[in-house]
């Protein structure tokens, strides 16, 4: 599988499944028994304790061939036995290797693992995205805790050198909502985000994602709005279609599920959206 493919691969799995099999806990029914936030956080944290990098990289080596697999495999031998400079470097280079093939898990714990040894702000931003990117694509409910608590570390010691940060408190906001124990706290972050930056690309588009699955859809047609008049990307796209299917708003859903098979040139997604278009003309 080719760079191109991994990355056509990633983005349909996000698009078709951080939706629908990941619902934000907190949101739509907020009178209901409120979790207990110790123990949330006690929990999550163990589960990142038991999750490591070794783990995440084997699980994505799977994904991406045996060539690209065979330059990974060589940098992690040749870190075993680094130290000092050599095993940052290192460490660089496997999380850009990581990035360069849209695997964000295991590229997260090699930015966590340099922020953690030089504190740099711009390492915690990194580590924090990557873990809310692995988030989003995993189903798996043991990675999932630990994808939260580490990115809740990167984003807050980010914001611990930078207090000011837009980008931190998105991924914050973001964090704290996937965690469950704090969404609408998290909510607030996102918001404040886009009161200081009205057009804040990641702000927005989770901020339009969380009111979908709340249910608030015509909320989320003006955050997707905005984010397609900035640029036309397949995200906010195919969430705006889906926006105006839940409102029934037929002509203007087809016209989107069609600008998004335009812009993703692949027969199986491309397959799903005539599905989903014929589902509305009938």
């Amino acid at each position: 599988m080719n760079k191109k493919q991994i990355a056509i691969s990633a983005a349909v799995v996000v698009i078709m499944g951080y939706l629908y099999y990941l619902p934000v806990k907190g949101l739509i029914k907020p009178k209901e028994a409120k979790p207990d936030k110790t123990n949330v956080m006690t929990g999550n944290r163990k589960a990142a304790t038991a999750v490591t990098v070794d783990m995440v990289s084997a699980t994505a080596k799977t994904a991406i061939g045996a060539a690209l697999t065979a330059k990974i495999n060589d940098l992690e031998g040749q870190l075993k036995n680094a130290s000092g400079t050599d095993e940052q470097k290192l460490q660089k280079q496997l999380a850009s290797q990581w990035d360069d093939v849209n695997q964000p898990a295991p590229a997260a714990f090699y930015y966590q693992a340099l922020a953690r040894k030089e504190n740099k702000p711009e390492d915690w931003l990194n580590a924090g995205n990557r873990f809310n990117d692995a988030y989003k694509l995993t189903q798996d409910t043991l990675l999932q805790p630990a994808f939260v608590t580490n990115a809740v570390e990167a984003f807050q010691s980010a914001l611990k050198l930078k207090p000011e940060s837009l980008e931190g408190k998105t991924g914050l906001g973001v964090a704290y909502v996937n965690g469950g124990a704090g969404p609408m706290q998290g909510i607030a972050l996102l918001l404040e985000v886009v009161k200081k930056d009205p057009n804040n690309w990641n702000a927005n588009l989770n901020l339009g994602m969380f009111a979908m699955k709340s249910g608030q859809y015509e909320k989320a047609v003006g955050r997707f709005k905005t984010l397609i008049a900035q640029k036309q990307e397949l995200e906010p796209t195919f969430y705006l279609a889906e926006s105006y299917k839940q409102l029934g708003m037929k002509k203007e859903a087809i016209e989107a599920y069609q600008k998004c098979k335009e812009m993703m040139p692949d027969p199986v997604f491309g397959q799903r959206i005539d599905e989903y278009i014929k589902e509305l003309k009938n």
